[in-house]
C-alpha cells in the first residue's frame, strides 16, 4: 500500500479559493484525492476545479459568517462519503485586545470553532463508516505563542487547538484523527493586510515591516503557501495515522518553545 497516496478518498477543503486553502486543495488533488472546495465565491471555486488534476472535484459554496448556511452545506456533503476535512477560514480582523469588541469575539468564535464543530459532527459519521477520518485544522502559530496585535485572533484561535484536541481523544478509536496546523508568516493576503496595518500604526512602509517580520524568522523569509500544504497532505494521508491531537507549526523556528 502506498501509504501517502489518497487515491479513492474524499477531501472538503474550506476556504478554497485562495491562499493556504487553495494550496492545500491543489495538494490533495494531487496525491489523489477527490476535492470539494467549500467558501463563497463559487465561480472562483469552480476555476479551481477546473486546474486540479483529473478527478471528481466539485465547488460549493457557504458563506461562513452564516452558520445555517454552512450546516446546510454540510448537510449536502454529508450525503456521501467524506475521509478528510481540512477546517480553514479567514482571520478576525486585527487589533489590540483591549479596543475589540465583545461582538468581535463572538463573530469570530462562530466563524471558526462553531463552523469546525458543525462540519465535524455531519462528516464524522462517515468518516466512522469508512474507519479512515482526518480533521485538519489551519490555525496559527498564536497557539503556541500570541502574536501582538491580534488579540480576537490569539483567543479563538486557541479555542479551536482545545477543541481539536478534546475531540482527538473522543474519536481516535475510529481510525480518525485530528489535528492542527500553525502557519507562520506565509504569503497570503492575510499576511498582506497584516503588513499594511503594523505599517500604518507604525507610520513605515510595508517592506520596512516585512523585513522586520523575515528578520523573526531563523529561515530568514516568508512561507510558500505550498509548503503549509504539503504538511497537511501529510496529515491527511495514511502515513499519518498514528499522529493526532498535535499542533503542528510550520513556521521557520519562527516559535522559540521546544
Amino acid at each position: 500500500m502506498d501509504i501517502h497516496t489518497l487515491k479513492g478518498k474524499r477531501a472538503v477543503i474550506c476556504g478554497a479559493t485562495q491562499g493556504i486553502g487553495r494550496a492545500a486543495a491543489i495538494e490533495l488533488a494531487n496525491r489523489g484525492a477527490d476535492v470539494t472546495v467549500l467558501a463563497r465565491d463559487q465561480e472562483t471555486l469552480e476555476k479551481l476545479c477546473s486546474l486540479l488534476p483529473a478527478g471528481s472535484h466539485h465547488a460549493l459554496a457557504a458563506d461562513f459568517s452564516d452558520n445555517e448556511a454552512v450546516r446546510a452545506a454540510a448537510t449536502h456533503l454529508a450525503s456521501g462519503p467524506v475521509h478528510i476535512l481540512v477546517n480553514n477560514t479567514g482571520g478576525p480582523p486585527g487589533g489590540p485586545i483591549v479596543e475589540a469588541t465583545a461582538d468581535a469575539f463572538v463573530a469570530a468564535f462562530r466563524a471558526h470553532l462553531v463552523n469546525n464543530q458543525i462540519l465535524a459532527q455531519a462528516l464524522l459519521p462517515r468518516m466512522r463508516e469508512a474507519s479512515y477520518g482526518r480533521i485538519i485544522n489551519i490555525v496559527s502559530t498564536s497557539v503556541r505563542e500570541p502574536i501582538a496585535g491580534l488579540g480576537v485572533s490569539n483567543t479563538i484561535r486557541a479555542s479551536v487547538a482545545g477543541w481539536a484536541k478534546t475531540l482527538a481523544g473522543e474519536v481516535a478509536r475510529f481510525g480518525i484523527t485530528v489535528n492542527n496546523v500553525l502557519p507562520g508568516y506565509t504569503k497570503t493576503q492575510r499576511l498582506d493586510a497584516i503588513i499594511a496595518a503594523r505599517a500604518k500604526a507604525a507610520g513605515k512602509e510595508p517592506e520596512l515591516i516585512a523585513r522586520d517580520m523575515k528578520a523573526q524568522v531563523p529561515a530568514a523569509r516568508f512561507a510558500e503557501a505550498w509548503e503549509v500544504a504539503a504538511a497537511i497532505g501529510f496529515l491527511a494521508s495514511p502515513a499519518a495515522a498514528y499522529i493526532t491531537g498535535v499542533s503542528l507549526p510550520v513556521d521557520g523556528g519562527r516559535i522559540a518553545a521546544i
